[in-house]
């Protein structure tokens, strides 16, 4: 049985926050954006992996490797040639229609590289 699903390759907010946050997460949420955005802001427990790394042939980080993927950049764009990367590498994989941007505005907390109140870059 497929944890993400299947006749969709793109997901809300609210879906990304049930297939990724909590204790029984299903998949990892991998942030796409690079390291300045990611520092000014991100969703907590997100795991950290720039587009331009992946495309250049970087391996996921540890955490993602072999998880179902909800892919996630800040407004929806770079996600979506991310989700075609990792899908074509074998990834189960989906991206959250408009990122960062619509996870804040749907009230879901960001932090920064430190912990502390976010904001998106």
């Amino acid at each position: 049985m497929s944890l993400l699903p299947h006749d969709q390759d793109r997901v809300t907010v609210d879906e990304a926050v049930r297939y990724t946050q909590g204790g029984d997460a299903q998949a990892v949420l991998l942030d796409v954006r690079e390291q300045r955005e990611w520092d000014a802001g991100h969703a907590p427990g997100a795991v950290f992996a720039p587009l331009s790394a992946l495309a250049a042939g970087a391996a996921l980080p540890s955490a993602a490797q072999a998880r179902p993927l909800v892919v996630i950049c800040r407004s929806g764009q770079r996600s979506q040639q991310a989700a075609a990367l990792l899908t074509a590498r074998g990834a189960q994989v989906v991206d959250v229609k408009g990122g960062m941007r619509a996870w804040s505005a749907a009230g879901y907390p960001v932090v920064d590289e430190h912990g502390n109140s976010g904001s998106i870059a």
